[in-house]
C-alpha cells in the first residue's frame, strides 16, 4: 500500500486538498435532464428514473412504504439491533435537545420591544442513502433534530432494491422514530420530487441528508426553491498524533473513513517520524482482515497522506488549512489543543474516542461539512430545521425619539419614501 508523504508547504497542501474535487460540471447536464423530467411528468418520471438507475419496479401501488412492509421489517432484524438503536436514539435526542433556542424579547426603558421568535419549519424531506447497503444511522441523524425542532411533517426518501423493497434496518429505524411517510426513491429524482412536489408528494421546505454526486448536484439546483442542509462530498478524517499515539488505533481509524468510498480522504499529521512507519505497517496488516479491502486500499493510495511536521502547533496549522470533516486529536493532552483548532466538522479527543462513536452513537450529528467547508459551515443541528423572525415594537415616545436618526440615514441612502414614512408620524 503506497501512501503519499507530504510536507506542511502551503502550495503542496492546497494541491492535495483540491485533488479529489470531482469535476461536477460533467454531471450537470444529466442531473438537469432528470429535474426537467420530474418537473413536467411528476410521478411517472420518478418511476422511470427509479427503474433505470435502481432497477426497481416502482409505481403508484408500491411507491409509499406500507404498514405491512414495516411490520415485516421488524421480523427481519434482531432484538439486539433494536436495543442498540434505542440507546442511540436516546443519546442523539438528548444531545440535540440541548441545542434548542428560546425565543426572547427585550424591553427598554420607554417600552420599545425588540426580540426574536423561533419557529420550526412545517415540512422537511430527509434523504437516506440505500439500495445495496443499510444506513439507519442517517435516519436518526436527519429525523431526530427535525423532531426536536418541532417539525410536524417529515417525508423520508430512500432507494429501493431491485425487488422494490426497502432495507429492513432502515425501515425499522424510521418506524422507531414514528416516521410513516416513506417513499421508495433515491438519487436526483428524489431530491427534485421533494423540492417541487408531484401528484403524490407535497413539496417540502428543506431537504437534508447525504448522497452521491447526483444527489449533491440536485440539491444545489433546487436551493432557493427550498433550503438544504449542505452540499456534502466524500468523507474525510484527519488525525493529529504525537509520540504517545497507538499506531494500531491510528491505522484502524484511517481505514474507518477509507472504507466509505474510493474518494474518501484519510490523513495523518504527526511530529513523530517513527509513527509513520508504524502506522503504515499496521495498515498493511489490518486491511487484510476487512471485507472492504479493495475500497480501502484504493482510497488510501489515491487520497491518503502522511504529513510530518516540526511540532504539534504546526500540525494544528495544517489541520485548520484542511478543515476536515472529522478531526481526531490522538495526543497526550487533547484538550490543550482545542484552543488552536478553528476548522473542523467534529472533533474527537483522545485515543478512546474513535470517529465511529460519533457516526452512530455518542449524540452529536454525523452530517458534517466536507471538502474544506468546515471553514465556514456547521454540522446539521436543530437550527437546521428552524427559522427565526425578528420582533420590533415602538411606542409613540420611542418612534419620536429615534425619528430624526432614522430619517437622516434613509435620506442619505436616497430612499426618501422611507424617510417620509417616519416623518409623517413625527409631524402628526
Amino acid at each position: 500500500m503506497k501512501i503519499r508523504n507530504l510536507s506542511a508547504d502551503i502550495g503542496e497542501l492546497r494541491a492535495f486538498i483540491d485533488s479529489n474535487a470531482e469535476d461536477m460540471k460533467q454531471f450537470e447536464g444529466a442531473v438537469a435532464e432528470i429535474g426537467q423530467g420530474v418537473k413536467t411528468r411528476g410521478n411517472q418520471a420518478v418511476f422511470e428514473f427509479t427503474r433505470r438507475f435502481d432497477g426497481a419496479p416502482i409505481g403508484d401501488d408500491n411507491f409509499l412504504a406500507t404498514t405491512a412492509e414495516i411490520e415485516e421489517a421488524y421480523t427481519l432484524v434482531d432484538t439486539d439491533y433494536i436495543a442498540a438503536l434505542g440507546r442511540a436514539i436516546e443519546n442523539i435526542t438528548g444531545f440535540h435537545c440541548k441545542q434548542l433556542r428560546n425565543s426572547w424579547m427585550d424591553f427598554d426603558h420607554i417600552g420599545n420591544i425588540k426580540g426574536q421568535i423561533y419557529r420550526p419549519l412545517e415540512r422537511v424531506g430527509i434523504y437516506v442513502p440505500g439500495g445495496t447497503a443499510a444506513y439507519p444511522s442517517s435516519v436518526l441523524m436527519n429525523a431526530i433534530p427535525a423532531q426536536v425542532a418541532g417539525v410536524e411533517e417529515i417525508a423520508m426518501v430512500t432507494p429501493p432494491d431491485r425487488q422494490g423493497k426497502l432495507n429492513p434496518y432502515t425501515l425499522v429505524a424510521a418506524a422507531e422514530l414514528g416516521l410513516t411517510e416513506i417513499y421508495k426513491m433515491g438519487g436526483a429524482q428524489a431530491v427534485f420530487a421533494l423540492a417541487w412536489g408531484t401528484e403524490t408528494i407535497k413539496k417540502v421546505d428543506l431537504i437534508s441528508g447525504p448522497g452521491n454526486i447526483y444527489v449533491t448536484l440536485a440539491k444545489k439546483m433546487v436551493y432557493g426553491d427550498v433550503n438544504i442542509d449542505m452540499l456534502a462530498g466524500p468523507s474525510e478524517i484527519l488525525i493529529i498524533a504525537d509520540k504517545t499515539a497507538n499506531p494500531v488505533y491510528v491505522a484502524a481509524d484511517m481505514m474507518s473513513q477509507a472504507e466509505h468510498d474510493v474518494l474518501a480522504r484519510s490523513v495523518l499529521v504527526t511530529d513523530h517520524a517513527p509513527l509513520l512507519e508504524q502506522v503504515e505497517l499496521e495498515l498493511i496488516r489490518q486491511v487484510e482482515e476487512l471485507d472492504r479491502k479493495e475500497i480501502i486500499i484504493k482510497s488510501l493510495e489515491a487520497y491518503g497522506a502522511f504529513i510530518l511536521v516540526q511540532d504539534i502547533d504546526e500540525a494544528c496549522f495544517v489541520s485548520n488549512m484542511v478543515a476536515p470533516e472529522h478531526l481526531e486529536l490522538m495526543v497526550d493532552k487533547p484538550f490543550d489543543l482545542l484552543q488552536q483548532i478553528r476548522n473542523a466538522g467534529a472533533i474527537f479527543l483522545g485515543e478512546n474516542t474513535p470517529e465511529p462513536a460519533g457516526d452512530y452513537y455518542a449524540g452529536p450529528n454525523h452530517i458534517l461539512p466536507t471538502g474544506g467547508s468546515a471553514r465556514f459551515y456547521s454540522p446539521v443541528t436543530v437550527d437546521t430545521f428552524m427559522k427565526a423572525s425578528s420582533i420590533i415594537y415602538y411606542t409613540k415616545k420611542g418612534i419620536l425619539q429615534d425619528a430624526d436618526d432614522i430619517i437622516k440615514l434613509a435620506s442619505l441612502e436616497g430612499l426618501h419614501a422611507h424617510a417620509h414614512a417616519v416623518r409623517v408620524r413625527k409631524e402628526k
